[in-house]
């Protein structure tokens, strides 16, 4: 046991190194300014054209006989159910406990050129899916990054976009997996003492009924879940800000002042400076919404549609949704209360913040229960659509027969999750995303001008057919 120990600290400390002085900088150098390139050279689209995505994701332009798998709704919800989990309740405690107050500053910049990259990646997603024997599709960055770079890199792109596969199997392990049982498990104990084990046999157990039904069944329950949990956590925020609405101005004021100063180590947080508070809301703020990872084109990609920059637009509204809205909600909750002053780490920073801010109405005794049923549905809705990520990527490199004992090893990681502790969990989660991301982010900006050409097309065509968009 004690060698295990000290082979476990001496990764850590490697992962630690790689994250504080390689790949959280990487990020800043390359996530944030692709997203503004592609907001440039194509005009704010994201925002210009924000109205038509809701149009397409409402149904408007729904035909079953397209190409694909599920209507656009389901793979928008899909993405989302991804994305929104452990991210928007423990992730924002963590970037204000370790960066500031400061650090939700970066994480909105993030979320605002992230709209761009998503729309970007999963117009690609669909230009370049592929169908397989079954008649499904399987759509994502291994694909464009090989098929749609294959004259321009030669035998290159085939070893980029292996690259980007491997990394999304074992990101599927860490970002999509242990984050999220390891929030489920900490919440649980922290709210009713259940021992991490019972609660890791219990997800892992739910995690394989589910999953091994495939992309169908991955969609109907998350477009289910995710637009219930997203209510019930957006409105369980809404009225503790409406409670402590006096506040909202100085919290304001300490996230615009602390993202470009910093702030001394002072109460439950241990950023002192300005590269600290933006390299977490970054990381953060990628983890909430993934854009740019590479993650979301391989659930777009199943939606069904003939024109890709339709749906490239619907995954546009993703981190508009996931960090704009409800990542913002919960760091105004925990800012406005001080339960970022309190001590707590991670989830009972949040936990605390909700206590806190629904005592003067009666229900302070009921916060735990709010925080841990949102936090499972979360986490939970995450761990399943990661495991269709990781399993296209599988598929992608060695075939369908090695999807099923891909899920039994992503089963065994669900429980590995919810036993280990926090900081190595979220430690390893920084360091497997940018593995993703710097793939990816290489692919769509070479395939720049493939975008162009899409939207170019999509909106001539709605033009010419005078289709009210």
């Amino acid at each position: 046991m004690e060698l295990f120990n000290e082979i476990t600290q001496f990764i850590h400390s490697g992962i630690q190194w790689y994250n504080e002085f390689v790949g959280g900088y990487l990020l800043v150098a390359l996530l944030v300014p692709t997203g503004i390139f592609f907001a440039f050279k194509f005009k704010f689209l994201h925002i210009t054209r924000l109205r038509h995505s809701f149009r397409v994701i409402s149904g408007k332009y729904d035909k079953d006989k397209d190409l694909g798998d599920i209507n656009h709704f389901r793979a928008l919800t899909t993405a989302l159910s991804a994305t929104v989990g452990t991210g928007n309740i423990v992730g924002v405690a963590l970037a204000i406990q370790w960066g500031g107050p400061g650090a939700i500053f970066w994480m909105w910049i993030v979320a605002f050129f992230g709209m761009m990259l998503k729309l970007v990646e999963s117009t690609l997603g669909i230009k370049f899916r592929k169908t397989n024997e079954d008649g499904t599709v399987s759509g994502g960055p291994m694909y464009y990054i090989e098929y749609g770079l294959k004259e321009r890199l030669g035998k290159f792109a085939k070893v980029l976009a292996v690259i980007f596969a491997i990394a999304a199997i074992v990101c599927s392990f860490g970002t999509g997996n242990m984050a999220q049982s390891n929030s489920i498990s900490d919440a649980l104990s922290t709210s009713y003492n259940i021992e991490t084990w019972i609660t890791g046999l219990i997800i892992t157990a739910l995690t394989l009924l589910v999953i091994v039904g495939g992309i169908k069944r991955i969609a109907s329950v998350t477009s289910k879940l995710v637009p219930f949990m997203a209510v019930f956590y957006v409105l369980t925020a809404l009225v503790i800000i409406g409670v402590m609405y006096k506040e909202i101005p100085g919290a304001f004021g300490m996230i615009f002042s602390d993202a470009f100063t910093g702030t001394a180590a002072t109460g439950g947080f241990a950023g002192s400076a300005f590269i600290i508070t933006l390299r977490l809301g970054v990381q953060r703020g990628l983890f909430s919404n993934e854009a740019g990872q590479g993650s979301a084109p391989i659930a777009h990609a199943a939606a069904k549609t003939e024109y890709p920059v339709r749906e490239g637009l619907v995954a546009s509204v993703g981190p508009l949704i996931d960090t704009l809205i409800i990542c913002s909600l919960t760091a105004l909750v925990i800012l406005v209360t001080g339960a970022w002053k309190t001590g707590a780490e991670g989830v009972a920073i949040t936990i605390d913040s909700f206590r806190i801010g629904l005592e003067p109405i009666g229900l302070g005794l009921v916060s735990k229960h709010l925080i841990s049923i949102g936090l499972l549905l979360f986490a939970f809705s995450t761990i399943i659509s990661w495991s269709y990520y990781g399993s296209r990527a599988v598929q992608y490199l060695l075939g369908y027969k090695a999807i099923k004992p891909y899920y039994w090893v992503f089963g065994a990681f669900v429980f590995l999750g919810s036993i280990w502790g926090l900081e190595i969990v979220w430690d390893f989660v920084d360091t497997v995303i940018t593995f993703m991301t710097i793939p990816n982010l290489i692919g769509i900006v070479l395939l720049a001008p493939v975008v162009k050409k899409e939207i170019e097309k999509y909106f001539n065509y709605m033009e010419t057919s005078k289709t009210r968009y």
